[in-house]
Parts: structure tokens; C-alpha cells; sequence
């Protein structure tokens, strides 16, 4: 006999259920797919790479993957063709157990950049699930008292399948005692049961066998049996009765033990034995609810004994009975139906994938650094979660779906201000009270080589003795970069240029690693004064960035050079100076004149003179100037002088320790007539080629203004041309150009003022070019009576400027000329008199600054001045190693061309003018005639 199951209208709530899913799931804009249950290995589920929208060609180099709570091996994807397929099999039971709605949820995750996508997997129910029964047997002890239409509950069968799968219809075994009911619902108010339909008769039939079969709603459907075995009983007319056929009780989980569930309440109409009834689950109850629950046969108590957890079951069905303790039992039963209340003890779980650390400092802002997912096992508003990141950081959470999260960049990282950043994720749930779970994060910050190493200060000046030790330690560089690793590993390096003829790598070099600067050979003060040059420090990182650091080595001025004693003219022995002396001249009569240079500068280059006492302790009538270097006599001669002296002049400079050079002086005493015979000679053979060498002279003044005229139209354009171009190494350039030329009638000059210059790597600095020549004849000169220059041709510009104040500083270059040759002074302090006295100079200043002066000197102490139309035998061209040489002949006298301009090095002048034609009373009367020698102002 088959009965139609009474469960239609849950059909129809299970239809609504599925629409509602459905109509979810088309909003929600995940893909979903479906597989049924224990499908095969390799069952196409979906094309989920194209369904995504992702290339096939990219699923390996992105790195493809997919992942799943749970078991994650039972679907899987073909990397080749972009297929999701079964892996392994899927038991929906075991998986989902008796929900209604069962899915896999998978994240398909790719980098490059990181995406993640959400892919829910249905997994569809078959019937592979017959209906189970409790048990195999059911014993049933029926007394043959009881009346028609009394009810026996069954035990009904349950189907692990949902749906119609799991839909039971019951069928009993033909008979004519019973009959079947089948429950209305799932909470059973009629349970399953037997009805009683005809009048048992013990002696008739004491046991009865019946089979039960339950049937379910599946195609090909499944069947599940149990044997019924009646055993008829004697008669205990009535049995207890509850007053309630089904109880519903809420209990909040987590209770403590021994908490009162419910309190049962059942009757028997019988008296004594028969009346008196005992509380107990049924035989059929599962192990798991006498676990957690206790009743009392006395009370009918139902009380806590374990662990109620609304995560492990949201309710419990116990099924109660009572029976009365008559010779034949009689029992009741009831359902009691607990509902479990959720309570907030479960925290919040936070889950870290795909972690890409550490993060470069150059990541732009919206880069993904980790995937984050929350979870809570409570459900409600203990379930729901919100997620928070402290402390401010550059980072934020993006919530990509529900409960998933991306951490990713929102503004620019420096690693050089923060290195590592130490994140606290929270998420927190909205029960009460409230539970937070929290996970620790630490995002490094890679190095990026955005910082060129950097020096204390964009120059250092160094200050190092001439004559140093090759290979010694000057200086050390240091540069810091903020960067690290080998982005902060500095390399040091010089910056190559040449320095005059030769390149800079020649003087120093720098260690790659320590930065030491070393001298490679001993420098020269007199070669170079200031060594100007750069240093490059470069980091390791890619690409390497670097910067520079000037350096300026003084190269400071020591003793190494001693005097040179200049010869006084062509013919003489460079130290010794023949003279012839009247014996009439009087006290303070000039006799000769001891000229030295010193290649140092400063006061190791200011020379001082001094009289070498003679043998015999003899007191000498001649002195000589303290800083001029004039021998002159300091008394009338008499006859107790020598016809012959020899006086030796000690030359001294004034550098520690002092070195020197001796002048040996010849003074020969003769009569006054043979002295004039000597001077008249010699001033004959003077103006004899006076005539002759006027026009040689205009010639000579029109070749000078046009060679210098030229070198200062050179030097004009290489200005013009060094000042159009940004300097780029250090300050060097030339002073403004001044040409000055007169007419023939007065004096001329052709001179370039310059402004101090420090070489480094340009060459040597320019030097200045001044020329004096006579005027036109005006008369003869008295010797006796000396005829002063025009004082505004006597001194350069800037001591004619400096003779309005007190002291002057004499820095403008100048060429004198002289039967000596060149005399190169240092600057010197002097007082503004009037008509300074001979020898009374002052000390040099400005040791060590490279200011040279060559000037001309007039006053009281060189009486003997050139006369008008008389030109000096030399020019010299500072910055050139030419001179050009002037030699008067006698008129009528023929004439060498190649004796008016020489062109030479100034070592070949000496010896040649040891060549010159003539006789000692010649060289002294052009002594005499020649410009007065240069002493300091």
C-alpha cells in the first residue's frame, strides 16, 4: 500500500528558495557553475580562463592558480586550455551534509598585476543515498487491551539526499491489524506510526511480523526496509499520556552544566503499578543527544550534561517517553524540540595569500601587496565583520568581495625616512559584546638608488709644502648616501683635465674605496702655487649616480732656492764686477751695484746684502746698501787706501734656515784724468751711432706697437671668446686689456694689466707687457747734475695712484730694462716721501701671493739716468721666453742687422752678450748710460 506524500508545500518553499539563489547569484557578478555529485575525473565543469576574460597564452606567465577553503584538490584547471575539471570525488553529503545549497568556492588568483576573482561551484545532488532506517528490527509489545485506532510512533528512515531525492513515501507490508500514518511536516505532530485497526487477540496471534518500506523521490529511486515485530501483550487497559505532544524550547549555547532544559509532564489514568510512570529518552535517540542532555525518570527533568555549541548544531529533536510500571507496560511518548541561540563566542579569523613583500620605495600608489580574507563562525550580527588597519600608514583595505580584502599602496614611500612599516589588521564583529581578532604585518620597503652620494661641503681647501714626499697623504674625501646596500657603496674617482702640458692623473690620484687623496710627486711652489681640481664620488646602484667636490691645493712656499746673482753686463762673470774708481769722489759716491733674484716668494725671496769684513780687521771705505745692494764708498779716498780692493758681497734671503750667495767686487783706484779719458771713450763710442740709429729707432718703436698691438687683439678675443663660455672649472681669466701709446715725441707704453690668476689646467697665467723708449733729443745731460724723468712715465699706474696715500701696494706688472737684464722685486710698503733716500726699503708683502713688479727706479742714489734718445739694450716679453736686444753702433760703422733685435732664450742673451765687440771702458760707459736699476717701493 503506497501513500502520497504530504510534503508539497515545502516543495514549493524549496522552489521559491532556488529562484531566490538564482536570482541572487545573476546580481552578485561572480561565475558560477554547476557539477553534480561523485562525477568522474576530468568531467568538464566550465571554461573558467575565458569566462574570465584571461588569455590562454598568460595563465602560466601571471601565474595561474586557484585556490579553496577546504579540501582544495577537487576541481583543478587545465593551464593549457583554460577547462575547470573534476579532480578528485565529490561527496555532497560529506561536503555540505544536509544543506540545502551546496558550493565550492573558489579564488582564481593571477599576478602581474594581482587580480583575484571569486568562482562559485554548485554541486548538484543524485540520488546515491537510499533511505537508512535506525535499525534493522523494531520490537513493539502491544497489549491486546488497547482500543481501536491507537497509535504506535515509528522510527521513520532518513535519506542523505536533499530535495526530491530525499522525499519518503512509506509502504507497510500487507495485514489486517494496522495500518500507516506518515507525518504532515518535518515536526512530525502525527509522527510516523502504526494505527490500530482491528482488535488484537493474544490467543490468536501473539507476535505479528510486518516490513516497512521507505521509498524515496529520486530517479532511479532507492528503497530502505525495517522488520516490525508485535508482540501481543496482556492487557494494561490505559497508557501514560503527555499533555503536550510536541515541546520547543530556546537554549542559549555555551550554558553551563546541569542548566534545566525542560520540565516534562505525563499522566496514567491507571492506579497503583499500573499508574505509576517513569521518565526516559526513546530507544532510538542518537548517542550524540545523550551526550549533551540528561532527563530524570522521576521529574521528567531535562538538563545540561555537554557542551551546547551553536556552530556545531542549531538544533536538537529529543524524542521523550513515559512509562507506567503495570505487569504489561504501557508507554507515551512526546518530541521535545530544543533550538539553539547563538551566542558571540567566536572571534573573528584573519587569513594572509598572497603575500608580495618587500615592496619597492618607487611602487606607485594602488599596487596590491597582499590578499587579506575574514571569516566568523557566529552568524547574525556576530558574524558580521568590519576591518580596520592601524596605525596610519601609506596603506589602505580595499574590499574586493564580501569579507575579502586587498591591501594595497596609497601614497609614495621614501625608504630612506621609514624603512619598514610595522600594520595591524583588525576586524572586529558587531556582537555584544563585541570579540576582534588581529594579524601583524610587516611591510618592508626595498631600496631604490634615488640618492647621489653627497659631500659636507662643495669645496675643500688644502694647504701642502713644496718638496713633499712622492705618494704622501694630502687629504681625504668623504661622501655619505642615503641609499643602502650597494646603492650606498661610494667609489671616488678623479675628474681628468689637464693641468698647463700635462694631465691632472700626473699630480694626484684618489683611493676608489677610502677617498685618500695622495701627491704622486713632489710639487714645485715656483712650478705651480694652486692645484685646483675635482673629485667624483659615484654610488653601485643602477644607474649609478654620483657628484663632484672641488679641491684647492696651496702648494705653500718653502727655502729651496738660494740667491742668483744677476751679471751687471755683457762681458762680466756672473758674480763678479770689475769697477775703476776716481780717487777724488767723495763720500757716498755709488761704485757698483750688486743686483741677485730668488726664485721663491714671500720672505724667502726678500734678499738682503751685507759687506764681508776684510782680512786684518782693516776698516773698508766702502759699504754697500742693506736691501739695494749699491756699493758706494763711505769716505774720501786717500792714499792709505789699496789701488786694488776686492770686496766680497754676501747675498741672503730671509727663509728658515737662510741661504746664500756671494758677489766678489773689483774696485780699482785711478787718477781722475785716466778715469774721464776712460768715460770719454766710451761716451764717444755712445754717440757715434746716434745719427745712424734714429731712423733704426722709428722702425724699431713701429715693429714694438705692432707686435704688441697684436698680442693684445689675441688676448682681447681669447677673453671675449673664455667669457661667452660658462667657466666650468674653477675662476681664471685675464684683467681688462689697457693699450696706451704716445707719439714719438714722448714716452710710450704698451701694457696689459691683469688681475691675479690661479691656474688649473688653463696653462701658465699671462704676464704684462710694458715698454719704455726716449724722447726726442732735448740736449746733452750734465753727469754732475741728473736730469729726472717725467714722474708720469717714471711708475706704473698703481703707484702713481698709491703715492696719494701713506702706504702702497704695488701689484701691476712691469718690464724694466737695464744693462743687467730683468730685475724682479716683490711688492713693498714705502712711505710717500717726496725724494726717498736710497736703500731705505721696507720688507716685502704678500709673501706668497704671485704679484711680480718691474719698474723703473729714479732718485738720489742713481744719479746716472739715460740720457734723451737713448733706449735700454733689452726688452724682455714676460710670458715668453723671447728678448729682444738693442745694440748702438758708431754712426759711420757698419752696421750687423742681426745685432738690433735678438730673439732668444734669455740664457742665450747671457752668453752673448759675453760675445759683445768692445772693451771694459765701452760696457761701463753703457753701464752708465742704461736705465737706473730697480729697487723696491
Amino acid at each position: 500500500m503506497v501513500f502520497p506524500s504530504p510534503g508539497d508545500l515545502g516543495a514549493r518553499l524549496l522552489l521559491l528558495f532556488y529562484i531566490n539563489l538564482a536570482a541572487w547569484e545573476a546580481g552578485s557578478g561572480q561565475v558560477h557553475y554547476s557539477v553534480p555529485e561523485e562525477a568522474k575525473h576530468g568531467t568538464f565543469v566550465g571554461r573558467i580562463a575565458q569566462d574570465l576574460g584571461l588569455e590562454l597564452a598568460e595563465l602560466v606567465p601571471r601565474l595561474f592558480r586557484v585556490a579553496s577553503k577546504g579540501r582544495a584538490d577537487l576541481l583543478e584547471v587545465n593551464l593549457q586550455n583554460g577547462i575547470l575539471f573534476v579532480n578528485s570525488r565529490i561527496d555532497r553529503e560529506e561536503l555540505c551534509g544536509r544543506s540545502a545549497v551546496c558550493s565550492i568556492h573558489l579564488e582564481v588568483i593571477v599576478d602581474k598585476p594581482l587580480q583575484v576573482f571569486h568562482v562559485e561551484v554548485e554541486v548538484k545532488d543524485i540520488n546515491d543515498n537510499p533511505p537508512v532506517f535506525p535499525a534493522t528490527q523494531k520490537n513493539l509489545f502491544i497489549p491486546e487491551s488497547r482500543l481501536l485506532d491507537s497509535r504506535f510512533p515509528l522510527e521513520g528512515a532518513s535519506d542523505a539526499d536533499i530535495g526530491t531525492n530525499a522525499q519518503l513515501t512509506y509502504r507497510l507490508s500487507p495485514n489486517e491489524y494496522f495500518s500507516l500514518t506518515v507525518p504532515i511536516n518535518e515536526e512530525q505532530v502525527k509522527p510516523l506510526g502504526l494505527v490500530l485497526q482491528k482488535s488484537l487477540d493474544r490467543e490468536e496471534a501473539p507476535e505479528l511480523y510486518l516490513v516497512l518500506t521507505a521509498t524515496d523521490g529520486g530517479k532511479p529511486e532507492q528503497t530502505g526496509t525495517v522488520q516490525l515485530l508485535i508482540t501481543v501483550l496482556d492487557a494494561n487497559d490505559n497508557a501514560p499520556t503527555f499533555d503536550r505532544t510536541l515541546y520547543k524550547v530556546k537554549l542559549p549555547e555555551n550554558v553551563s552544566k546541569g542548566t534545566l532544559v525542560i520540565k516534562l509532564n505525563a499522566s496514567d489514568l491507571d492506579e497503583g503499578l499500573n499508574g505509576d510512570i517513569i521518565y526516559s529518552f526513546s530507544s532510538d535517540v542518537s548517542p550524540d543527544i545523550k551526550s549533551k542532555f540528561h532527563i530524570d525518570p522521576i521529574t521528567g527533568e531535562i538538563t545540561v550534561i555537554g557542551h551546547i555549541d551553536f556552530e556545531e548544531s542549531k538544533a536538537y529533536k529529543v524524542r521523550v517517553q513515559v512509562t507506567d510500571q503495570g505487569a504489561l507496560p504501557l508507554s507515551g511518548h512526546s518530541t521535545v524540540l530544543v533550538d539553539v541561540v547563538d551566542a558571540n563566542d567566536n572571534a573573528p579569523e584573519l587569513t594572509i595569500t598572497s603575500l608580495s613583500l618587500p615592496i619597492s620605495e618607487d611602487a606607485q600608489p594602488g599596487t596590491v601587496i597582499t590578499l587579506i580574507s575574514v571569516s566568523d563562525r557566529d552568524s547574525g550580527a556576530n558574524g558580521q565583520v568590519t576591518s580596520t588597519l592601524t596605525p596610519k600608514v601609506p596603506f589602505k583595505l580595499v574590499s574586493t568581495f564580501k569579507n575579502h580584502y586587498s591591501l594595497v599602496l596609497e601614497s609614495p614611500l621614501d625608504r630612506e625616512s621609514l624603512s619598514a612599516y610595522d600594520l595591524v589588521v583588525t576586524a572586529q564583529d558587531r556582537g555584544s559584546p563585541s570579540l576582534s581578532a588581529t594579524v601583524s604585518l610587516s611591510v618592508e620597503v626595498a631600496d631604490v638608488n634615488d640618492n647621489a652620494p653627497a659631500f659636507e661641503q662643495p669645496e675643500y681647501t688644502v694647504f701642502v709644502k713644496e718638496n713633499n714626499p712622492p705618494g704622501c697623504h694630502i687629504f681625504t674625501v668623504s661622501a655619505h648616501d642615503a641609499d643602502t646596500q650597494e646603492n650606498a657603496l661610494v667609489s671616488y674617482s678623479l675628474v681628468e683635465r689637464r693641468v698647463g702640458e700635462r694631465a691632472l692623473s700626473s699630480y694626484v690620484s684618489v683611493h676608489a674605496e677610502s677617498g685618500k687623496v695622495y701627491a704622486l710627486q713632489p710639487l714645485d711652489h715656483e712650478e705651480l702655487e694652486l692645484l685646483q681640481f675635482q673629485v667624483s664620488a659615484r654610488d653601485s646602484g643602477f644607474p649609478p649616480l654620483g657628484s663632484n667636490v672641488t679641491l684647492q691645493v696651496f702648494v705653500l712656499d718653502e727655502n729651496d732656492n738660494a740667491p742668483a746673482l744677476l751679471p751687471p753686463g755683457s762681458g762680466s762673470v756672473s758674480g763678479s764686477v770689475s769697477e775703476l774708481v776716481p780717487w777724488s769722489v767723495g763720500a757716498g759716491h755709488v761704485v757698483a751695484k750688486v743686483r741677485a733674484v730668488d726664485a721663491d716668494s714671500g720672505y724667502n725671496a726678500w734678499l738682503s746684502y751685507e759687506l764681508q769684513p776684510a782680512s786684518g780687521g782693516e776698516r773698508s771705505p766702502f759699504r754697500v746698501g742693506l736691501y739695494t745692494g749699491e756699493v758706494s764708498t763711505t769716505r774720501a779716498l786717500d792714499e792709505a787706501d789699496a789701488p786694488r780692493q776686492r770686496l766680497l758681497v754676501v747675498v741672503k734671503d730671509h727663509g728658515e734656515p737662510p741661504l746664500a750667495a756671494t758677489a766678489t767686487v773689483l774696485v780699482s783706484l785711478v787718477e781722475s784724468g785716466q778715469a774721464l779719458k776712460t768715460s770719454s771713450q766710451t761716451s764717444a763710442g755712445a754717440r757715434g751711432p746716434e745719427a745712424a740709429l734714429l731712423d733704426v729707432n722709428v722702425y724699431l718703436i713701429i715693429a714694438i706697437c705692432a707686435v704688441s698691438s697684436l698680442l693684445v687683439l689675441t688676448l682681447l678675443l681669447y677673453t671675449a671668446l673664455r667669457c661667452s663660455v660658462p667657466p666650468t672649472e674653477g675662476a681664471c681669466g685675464p684683467g681688462k686689456p689697457t693699450l696706451v701709446c704716445s707719439s714719438a715725441a714722448g714716452s710710450w707704453s704698451c701694457s696689459q694689466q691683469r688681475r691675479q690668476r690661479v691656474c688649473s689646467g688653463e696653462g701658465p697665467p699671462k704676464t704684462d707687457l710694458m715698454a719704455f723708449s726716449p724722447s726726442l733729443p732735448q740736449g746733452p745731460s750734465s753727469p754732475g747734475n741728473p736730469r729726472q724723468p717725467n714722474p708720469d712715465w717714471r711708475y706704473s699706474a698703481s703707484l702713481r695712484a698709491g703715492m696719494h696715500s701713506s702706504v702702497h701696494l704695488e701689484e701691476a706688472g712691469i718690464l724694466r730694462a737695464g744693462p743687467g737684464g730683468p730685475d724682479q722685486q716683490w711688492p713693498t710698503v714705502s712711505s710717500a716721501t717726496p725724494e726717498p733716500e736710497a736703500g731705505e726699503v721696507s720688507p716685502p708683502v704678500g709673501a706668497g701671493v704671485n704679484s711680480n713688479s718691474w719698474t723703473f727706479k729714479y732718485g738720489p742714489s742713481n744719479p746716472k739716468q739715460s740720457g734723451p734718445g737713448e733706449l735700454p739694450d733689452k726688452f724682455i716679453i714676460p710670458g715668453s721666453p723671447a728678448i729682444i736686444s738693442i745694440r748702438q753702433e758708431p754712426t759711420n760703422s757698419q752696421i750687423d742687422k742681426s745685432d738690433f733685435i735678438t730673439f732668444g732664450k734669455k740664457e742665450e742673451t747671457k752668453k752673448k752678450k759675453k760675445k759683445k765687440k768692445g772693451n771694459k771702458t765701452q760696457e761701463k760707459k753703457e753701464k752708465g748710460n742704461s736705465t737706473t736699476d730697480n729697487s723696491d717701493q
